[in-house]
């Protein structure tokens, strides 16, 4: 029989991602793949797998993670909220125990952690649910149009619902003005959301400095960190954070959970989305599910005993395949802030090369919008093979790009007029 202290045999698969995004010709996502790409989303027989460097979409599950779970799927499968029997007890216990590696993690109370299903229920909740509870005296919110696409929509709704809501641009490096962002607080303004880290281009913006300007103007502050939670430092109080989305497998945990911070003191209040039993402090009614709220508290404790050499390693490998390229091929650019940056993501334009071009070439290394995701079980071959690859097929179709030729040989094309036929 298992029990939680032991562990059994392991082994950690590379995720499939078969199916790549499809870029248009300014290197945006487009709204859908070619239908002659939709159909072959599976490996042919003896295809070997692609290289997984998408990082910042998912991460595998660590294989002390899925040790810590395997126990309450089998053995300790009582309902956390039963209190007449052992059973619950015993689940109980262990959802408490992930609730307190959650909090130590971002440097909260444990009472503070509301268990998920994941980060895009935890903003729905947070952007939702404050707006709802104080619109008798506010009806204001401020967001920036970087964020992620649960966040907007979920400031559209209340748009539908008569609030007026600011979508702050961000400067050419991805940041947000802090000047612009202080004017736009007005009386009526009761909530403040920012991503901590963009899932994109990987910027961290100034949320320490977000959180004195909400907290000295009276706002409330909350962040999406579901980039950032295991892999650069979080103390909610020191940031002033008010409310911050977190998400289970983006940090090697599993899929399916997650937890909104919502802060006691200063008392943060929220609507909640759904009714039922009043469970999490009834802001989150449901069952909560003991085995995936375990693997989220040893995600989070994992991560926080190895937060420094991570980001150690990954800041190396990062940096390793940036020179390889940009040493080989010239005219390309990394973007979003160079400094304010979270290293695992990197995000690299390459001039004269389509998009979509570029991502088919590179059908054995796994990426998203040519986005490069490094993370806990990148290795280096795998990197060195990466940039290799890259500089190869940057090269190939650059020499069958038209504006490429023109380039070296001097034409400036902006000086150019052209003509649609």
């Amino acid at each position: 029989m298992l029990s939680p202290g032991k562990t059994v045999s392991s082994r950690l698969l590379r995720p499939l991602s078969r199916l790549p995004i499809w870029l248009g010709s300014d290197g945006r996502a487009a709204s859908s793949l070619p239908k002659e790409l939709i159909k072959k989303h599976k490996l042919e027989k003896d295809e070997l797998r692609p290289l997984y460097m998408d990082f910042q979409a998912t991460t595998p599950m660590d294989p002390r993670v899925l040790d810590a779970m395997l126990p309450y799927q089998v053995n300790y499968y009582g309902n956390p909220h039963s209190r007449t029997h052992a059973y619950g007890w015993e689940s109980e216990s262990a959802m408490e125990t992930a609730r307190k590696q959650v909090a130590d993690l971002i440097g909260a109370d444990p009472r503070e952690i509301i268990f998920t299903s994941g980060a895009t229920e935890s903003n729905n909740m947070a952007i939702k649910g404050v707006s709802r509870f104080y619109q008798t005296k506010k009806r204001h919110v401020i967001t920036t149009q970087t964020e992620h696409k649960c966040v907007l929509d979920s400031c559209r709704v209340l748009e539908s619902e008569g609030f007026s809501v600011t979508y702050l641009p961000v400067q050419t490096n991805g940041l947000v003005d802090l000047e612009l962002l202080e004017a736009s607080i007005r009386p009526d303004t009761s909530l403040l959301s920012v991503m901590t880290i963009n899932n994109e281009i990987g910027v961290k913006q100034p949320i320490k400095e977000i959180g004195q300007i909400c907290r000295s103007k009276g706002v409330f502050f909350h962040t999406d960190a579901a980039q950032a939670v295991g892999k650069i430092p979080i103390n909610v109080t020191d940031w002033k954070v008010d409310l911050m989305s977190i998400s289970g497998h983006k940090i090697y945990g599993p899929k399916g959970v997650g937890a909104l911070y919502v802060r006691r003191r200063p008392r943060v209040r929220l609507e909640p989305l759904q009714s039922g039993g009043g469970q999490e402090r009834g802001l989150r009614s449901g069952t909560v599910p003991t085995p995936l709220a375990v693997g989220l508290g040893a995600a989070c404790s994992i991560a926080k005993q190895e937060l420094e050499y991570d980001h150690h390693r990954v800041s190396m490998l990062a940096n390793r395949l940036i020179q390889k390229i940009m040493s080989e091929l010239p005219d390309v650019i990394m973007n979003g802030d160079p400094e304010q940056r979270y290293p695992g993501c990197v995000n690299l334009s390459f001039a004269y090369v389509e998009g979509e071009s570029l991502l088919m070439a590179l059908k054995d290394v796994a990426l998203s919008s040519g986005r490069f995701g490094i993370g806990r079980f990148t290795t280096e071959e795998e990197v060195d093979y990466t940039a290799e690859k890259c500089i190869l097929q940057v090269s190939r179709l650059r020499e069958m790009s038209p504006l490429w030729e023109m380039v070296q040989e001097g034409i400036d094309l902006k000086s150019i007029k052209w003509t649609q036929h």
